[in-house]
């Protein structure tokens, strides 16, 4: 038995759903629908080994460079969610882009962050996409907004993403946008969206044109992913859900009933980091699964613990502040422990 980690994570009940649909089951890849002892031991060492480690000899930027694509004049504290918790988890650099009136006001949230106020100008893709070629990831959406001009430029900004294979997360108003344009990412493997529920509705509404089967949750999230070209998914809940189309993953890792807004940024910005460590991450490390499946269980995971002990402190007066505090502790007890 590993000590602490795994002890946390077979809390987490991190098991393949039993789907209707035996060929999916069958068709998984290196996580078994038997979930023993053994098994569990196996995901959390997974999970584990995807982390590098910290070396002396190491430059700034090796261990992740991450750029959040939002913030308006009405949502700054979204986007600083988002990049400082990839930050606190571990990427060596954390940039934001835009729009012009809210990058004073993240500035003054955190001297930590690259701030770039130029997600409403006219040149916006230009101006990010020179950023690309240095970025292992971003997170496209936390208060991002729904105004023309800003989704225009993001639409540019995901296409350019898109052409240099760099993986995106997409949450809030990201989604939002996929859900006008569902080709903005169909087919795109490196892709990960993170919806929550009212959210996810919509984007299956969208990409399904029916209402989501209440009644068969994994299910509806395998068929979505699907019907996308197999990008991974993340329905946040109860319980999340995870798939990218072959499998279907559950986290039920204990957190609290505290629902304060922007937790699921923390879970976009953590996710940004451990899918470039994902994909960095040699094949026997991952066992041959899917290394944005493993990523997404990582980040569901952490932001659950996170929450779990940010509540034992403060119960209900937390907020994600107090659970961005817990990140390092969290880590350590889930991965490095």
């Amino acid at each position: 038995m590993l000590p602490g980690a795994a002890a946390a994570l077979l809390c987490a009940a991190l098991v393949l759903y039993g789907l209707r649909m035996d060929a999916v089951l069958q068709r998984g890849l290196s996580l078994p629908a038997a979930r023993s002892v053994a098994s569990m031991d196996e995901t959390a060492l997974l999970l584990r080994s995807i982390v590098p480690p910290l070396a002396a000899g190491k430059h700034k930027g090796q261990d992740g460079r991450i750029g959040v694509v939002g913030g308006c004049q009405e949502y700054t504290g979204a986007p600083y969610f988002a990049a400082i918790s990839a930050l606190k988890v571990g990427a060596d650099l954390s940039h934001v882009f835009c729009a012009r009136e809210a990058a004073p006001v993240i500035k003054s949230y955190s001297p930590e962050l690259i701030v770039h106020p130029v997600l409403d100008s006219p040149n916006a893709v230009q101006e990010v996409d020179k950023w690309l070629p240095r970025l292992h990831a971003l997170v496209v959406g936390p208060g991002l907004g729904r105004e023309d001009r800003l989704l225009g430029n993001v639409q540019g900004i995901l296409e350019a993403s898109k052409a240099r294979g760099i993986p995106v997360v997409i949450d809030a108003d990201g989604l939002w946008l996929v859900a006008q344009q569902p080709a903005l990412v169909r087919g795109y493997h490196k892709a990960l969206l993170t919806p929550n529920q009212a959210e996810f509705s919509r984007l299956h509404e969208a990409v399904l044109g029916g209402p989501v089967d209440s009644e068969d949750r994994a299910g509806s999230v395998l068929r979505l992913s699907q019907a996308l070209g197999n990008v991974t998914v993340v329905q946040k809940g109860e319980r999340d859900v995870i798939s990218d189309g072959q499998q279907v993953l559950l986290c039920s890792h204990e957190g609290s009933g505290r629902r304060c807004g922007g937790q699921g940024d923390l879970l976009s910005g953590s996710l940004g980091v451990l899918v470039h460590w994902a994909l960095l991450a040699e094949p026997e490390k991952t066992n041959g699964s899917n290394p944005l499946l493993l990523a997404a269980l990582g980040a569901c995971t952490l932001t659950r613990q996170c929450n779990r002990q940010a509540f034992q402190k403060y119960g209900r007066s937390t907020t994600t502040t107090d659970l961005i505090a817990e990140v390092g502790s969290a880590f350590r007890a889930l991965f490095e422990t």
